[in-house]
């Protein structure tokens, strides 16, 4: 092949990868360089018509972040939230996997688009639902007074309305790891589980030393993807609680939203960031705990 017939074929494949290129550039990255140069101001909705007013001011917009009351209770929520919904999410999905794997054979199919259905749907149609289920006389409260026990107002208590929102959560995202996890059951040597079988192990020794590590992947994928998801927790407390009460449910994507809707776009660019950090830091954490071991 001579050297102007490569040249040609190289300047088709550039022409056919210029348009996302292009859109790429324009979309994201402009967008994504301009954020992390407005997070170094103290960039206004003011200054929109005069943005060459804006005045640099360093690391001060990160330094107020950390300073400011709201946004360290807005983290301990957003941790909060991640720390108990996740292992929740996925013990939760792992156990239904399990069951589905072992236990249900005839309508496996049914119970799969059942228990994945919430993730499709709506999440405001699915904050509809859980809200009348929390209301102070709603089901779950119903339930208790049954039994003897008065329910709490579960979305007004600053006590309760966390639990509810990793509730509602673990409810409506574990069918996506529940079919991960189903995925990654079904793809398992079968042989092993019987030699550790025949070797005497019990079910728990076999869940435990022979499932868990050669799942140890597939775990990797659905922690990621889960953690992304609520490290960014947004539309349970925007729908369900509006943050309250008293910041009780305010997460650090909640507080980023509200300064941009008070026009601090520099304050919302660096909050913003400070949420990507974490993102990056639970996902390495992730990928050293639970990465394959030879």
């Amino acid at each position: 092949m001579t050297t102007a017939i490569r040249r040609r074929q190289a300047a088709v494949a550039y022409l056919f990868v210029l348009p996302f290129v292009a859109v790429f550039g324009v979309f994201m990255l402009v967008p994504l360089l301009s954020s992390v140069v407005m997070s170094f101001t103290d960039f206004r909705s003011s200054d929109v018509a005069t943005p060459w007013a804006v005045n640099f001011v360093g690391v001060r917009q990160y330094t107020h972040l950390f300073a400011d009351p709201v946004f360290r209770r807005a983290l301990l929520n957003t941790a909060y939230f991640v720390l108990v919904g996740i292992p929740l999410t996925m013990a939760v999905a792992l156990v239904l996997a399990m069951a589905l794997n072992t236990g249900v054979n005839r309508f496996r199919t049914v119970f799969r688009v059942g228990f994945y259905t919430p993730v499709v749907t709506s999440v405001v149609a699915v904050a509809v639902v859980w809200r009348f289920i929390l209301q102070p006389d709603g089901l779950i409260n119903r339930v208790l007074g049954g039994v003897g026990i008065a329910g709490p107002d579960w979305l007004h208590s600053s006590t309760w309305a966390m639990p509810s929102l990793i509730v509602m959560a673990a409810w409506r995202n574990m069918g996506t790891l529940m079919v991960i996890f189903l995925a990654g059951l079904q793809a398992l040597p079968a042989e092993v589980s019987e030699a550790a079988t025949a070797d005497g192990a019990g079910a728990w020794q076999r869940f435990r030393h022979v499932t868990l590590p050669l799942l140890r992947p597939t775990l990797l994928l659905g922690a990621i993807l889960i953690s992304v998801g609520y490290l960014q927790f947004f539309e349970e407390p925007f729908v369900m609680t509006e943050g309250g009460p008293l910041n009780a449910t305010l997460s650090a994507t909640y507080f980023t939203y509200n300064q941009f809707g008070f026009g601090r776009y520099g304050a919302a660019s660096a909050a913003s960031y400070v949420v990507f950090v974490a993102i990056a830091a639970v996902s390495i954490l992730q990928f050293r705990l639970l990465r394959a071991k030879d």
